[in-house]
C-alpha cells in the first residue's frame, strides 16, 4: 500500500489566507509528483461555486501545479475513479459538510476517495474537509446552533472540530457534546492543519504563529483540553 496522507485544516489555505501560502505549500510538498503536482479542487460543499473554483485556479497557476476541478452538480467526468486516482492531491473546499457527504455518496465519490487515498493521493482541504475524513465532527451544516455531525467518512477515528478560535460557538458547543459522550475530538484553530500519515497523527503544522491544536476529551467526568505541539511553517518561532 502506498503512503497515505490527510491534511485537515481548521481554517486557512488559499480561500482564507490568499497572501499566506504556507499551508497550501505544505500540502503540495506531500504530493507524489514533486514538480507541478496534479491538484484537483472539489467544491461540492459550496455547491460547486464558480467564484470558489476561480479562486482555486488563481491560487494554483500552471507555474505552481497542474490544477483541475471536479464538479458534481454539473458533472462532466464519467469515470470518477480513473479521474481521481490520476491526481496527486484532492483539495476539498469548505462549506456545508452534510450536503457534501450526501452528494458524494449519491455519486459514489466516497468510495472513490478511499481508493485514491489508499493509492497515495493526498487528501487535503479546509473546514468541511477537516471534518469529513473523521467519524464525527462539529458543524454548522444544519444551520444554527452548531451541532454534532455523526456521519463522516471514517478514514480517521474520532472527531474533528475546525475553526476552534475563529467561531465563538465552536468551543462551548464541543464542551457540551463531550460531556454528553461525544468522542475524543481534535480541535483546530484557523491556520492549524493536522497531518495524518495513514491513520496516525504525524504532526500539526500552522500558517499562523499562535494557531493551536487541542485534544478535547472527558477524563473522570471532566472535559480536558490537552495542547498538541504545533510546528509553525514560517521563519522563526
Amino acid at each position: 500500500m502506498a503512503e497515505r496522507h490527510i491534511v485537515a485544516m481548521g481554517g486557512g489555505g488559499f480561500s482564507m489566507e490568499p497572501r499566506n501560502p504556507r499551508l497550501d505549500d505544505f500540502v503540495l510538498s506531500l504530493a507524489r509528483r514533486g514538480r507541478r503536482p496534479r491538484v484537483c479542487f472539489v467544491g461540492t460543499a459550496s455547491g460547486d461555486s464558480d467564484y470558489y473554483i476561480r479562486r482555486f485556479h488563481e491560487a494554483f497557476p500552471p507555474s505552481r501545479a497542474a490544477a483541475t476541478h471536479l464538479t458534481l452538480f454539473d458533472r462532466k467526468v464519467s469515470d470518477l475513479k480513473k479521474f481521481v486516482i490520476e491526481q496527486d492531491v484532492i483539495y476539498v473546499g469548505g462549506g456545508n459538510t452534510l450536503n457534501m457527504l450526501a452528494v458524494w455518496r449519491l455519486h459514489g465519490l466516497d468510495k472513490v476517495l478511499r481508493a485514491a487515498w489508499n493509492a497515495g493521493v493526498v487528501m487535503a482541504g479546509i473546514s468541511a474537509d477537516a471534518i469529513c475524513w473523521f467519524e464525527d465532527g462539529v458543524t454548522d451544516s444544519f444551520g444554527t446552533p452548531t451541532r454534532a455531525l455523526n456521519d463522516g467518512l471514517g478514514f480517521v477515528r474520532g472527531a474533528c472540530c475546525p475553526h476552534y478560535d475563529g467561531e465563538k460557538e465552536r468551543r462551548p458547543v464541543l464542551m457540551r457534546l463531550i460531556k454528553r459522550g461525544f468522542p475524543s475530538t481534535l480541535a483546530l484553530d484557523d491556520g492549524a492543519a493536522a497531518h495524518f500519515v495513514g491513520t496516525r497523527l504525524a504532526e500539526v503544522v500552522s500558517s499562523r504563529r499562535k494557531a493551536r491544536a487541542m485534544r478535547v476529551e472527558i477524563k473522570r467526568g471532566i472535559v480536558v483540553e490537552t495542547a498538541i505541539p504545533v510546528r509553525y511553517l514560517g521563519a522563526g518561532k
